[in-house]
């Protein structure tokens, strides 16, 4: 177990923790903790957790979707390849360290290091200085989705991270799964401070006292993370008084916790896409698109959101759901037993053949489930599965390494946009743009490529919808991938503590802004 000791150098400089007698401390459970300290070392929705406690983004979204100004206080496009953001002056990071535009710079140029994020930054050129409080993101093209990123750009103290650490790697390595000094020390701008770390048992946040939002309402003085797996477990601690708010609320439990007076529920409709996908390079049989057709028609999603999410989720037949620019209307669950069999038949498979799968059991709502409910299913095709689930922070490594023929993944797109699903789900693999780098299943359609890179330079809405709309036609047509379903979101606390203004869809609470009696 680690403990993160950077405490003690933030109060000799004098920067004291927000904590006085009648201190407010919220016990929170989620079903896990962060799997690092470093922001950029994974891409994934509980790190965007993380991130906006512990650093602060140059812009984030609101309630209604639009850009909220954070450590960027304004913005100006200067041409179709150039926007200008002005820094906010008197920011401070935990260590001390003034903010400046150095410090966006650095952090810039670590994204589009890293294996998760420089794909979604390919079509950044350069962040350039124009003074120690202005910079100017650049594209490649003109592009529509400037201010999208720039939720994903969370200031590091390029200070606090230079030099070497007491192993003689340099403080600033990045290294997925790795042990390095960024992975269990951060300084970043946020609202809290983690004072203390024991991985898979508790993360404890203290309020930073020289926070720069003054006018931030919120008034919680210290966050206790408790990760609880087991939805039960998680449920049971919230309505027994022994945490005060938890994520996510198993849809099973949620007649029980709205008829509770004790306890307020909040929740909405999702926009997390569910999917398995099916690794070409491991099994031959997965190349013929009849073989992938068959699956997806062997796999009841509609009925996997009524039995096992309890109405609680929207059957998928693509990647875009309802309101993004992508979404085809026409496109709905294909559920046909009969239909699969007989594809499998066309394809030369019809005795099957056997296969593994991976799936988390503590990173979606019910994944151990939905795992065993698809093996199931597809046993019906003759298709045997050698099924393993894990908890999430096995889970990841094993999915970096490809190491089953079919593998779950959700995903939540990073720039509310249907292109990002694609990029990082369904793109031919490539290391050096990174695109593909969640595509476990090496799916790979050039035409596909192409048209969602024309859309990212393509700033007319409605061709940009309409070329959206075409890849997700073409994948659907070549069951690229197997939809399950989007995952709605909620989240429950007892009275007294007003979640619901810090809650989203992007499903990241503004923990900062809670406000608790």
């Amino acid at each position: 177990m680690k403990k993160i000791l950077t405490l003690a150098a933030f109060v000799i400089l004098g920067l004291s923790i927000t904590m006085t007698a009648g201190a407010k401390t919220l016990r929170l459970a989620y079903d896990a903790d962060p799997v690092t300290l470093d922001p950029h070392e994974q891409l994934s929705g509980g790190m965007l957790q993380f991130s906006h406690m512990v650093f602060d983004p140059l812009v984030r979204w609101d309630k209604k979707m639009g850009f909220e100004p954070r450590l960027a206080e304004s913005w100006k496009r200067l041409d179709p390849h150039t926007v200008r953001f002005n820094l906010r002056k008197g920011v401070k990071f935990h260590s001390g360290n003034a903010l400046s535009a150095d410090d966006v710079l650095w952090t810039f140029d670590r994204l589009k290091q890293s294996p998760d994020f420089k794909g979604l930054f390919a079509p950044f050129k350069e962040m350039k200085k124009v003074d120690d409080h202005t910079i100017d993101l650049v594209t490649n093209d003109p592009y529509p989705l400037v201010l999208h990123m720039a939720t994903y750009i969370f200031p590091m103290d390029s200070k606090f991270y230079s030099g070497n650490d007491e192993k003689g790697n340099p403080k600033a390595m990045l290294k997925k799964h790795g042990d390095t000094y960024a992975s269990t020390h951060a300084s970043g701008t946020g609202p809290y401070i983690v004072t203390e770390r024991q991985q898979g048992v508790r993360v404890d946040f203290d309020r930073f006292g020289g926070y720069w939002d003054k006018k931030s309402p919120g008034n919680v003085d210290k966050i206790v993370l408790t990760p609880i797996k087991e939805s039960p477990t998680r449920v049971a601690a919230l309505l027994s008084g022994d945490v005060d708010f938890i994520a996510p609320v198993p849809p099973a439990d949620l007649p029980r916790i709205s008829k509770d007076p004790n306890v307020n529920l909040v929740s909405m409709g999702g926009t997390r896409i569910i999917t398995f996908q099916l690794n070409q390079e491991r099994r031959s049989e997965f190349k013929d698109p009849r073989v992938r057709q068959a699956i997806v028609y062997a796999i009841n999603n509609e009925g996997i959101v009524k039995k096992i999410m309890k109405g609680f989720a929207t059957a998928a037949a693509q990647q875009s759901p309802v309101g993004y620019a992508g979404h085809v209307e026409a496109l709905k669950p294909r559920y046909d037993l009969n239909k699969a069999k007989q594809l499998m038949k066309e394809a030369g498979y019809e005795k099957g053949f056997s296969v593994t799968m991976m799936a988390p059991n503590n990173r979606y709502v019910n994944d151990a489930k939905i795992a065993e409910a698809v093996a199931s299913m597809l046993s019906r095709i003759n298709i045997k599965v050698d099924l393993k689930t894990m908890p999430k922070a096995q889970y990841w490594p094993k999915f970096d390494e490809r190491a089953a023929d079919i593998m779950m993944i959700g995903w939540h797109s990073d720039t509310e946009d249907s292109a990002n699903f694609t990029e990082f789900l369904t793109m031919c693999p490539n290391t050096e743009t990174g695109y593909g780098q969640y595509n476990s299943g090496n799916y790979c359609n050039k035409e596909i490529d192409a048209l969602i890179l024309a859309s990212q330079g393509e700033t007319d809405e409605a061709r940009r919808a309409a070329m959206l709309q075409q890849v997700e036609q073409m994948l659907h047509d070549q069951a690229a991938f197997v939809p399950l379903h989007w995952q709605n979101l909620a989240w429950a606390a007892r009275k007294g503590i007003n979640i619901e203004p810090v809650v989203n869809v992007m499903n990241f609470p503004y923990l900062g802004d809670l406000v608790m009696d």
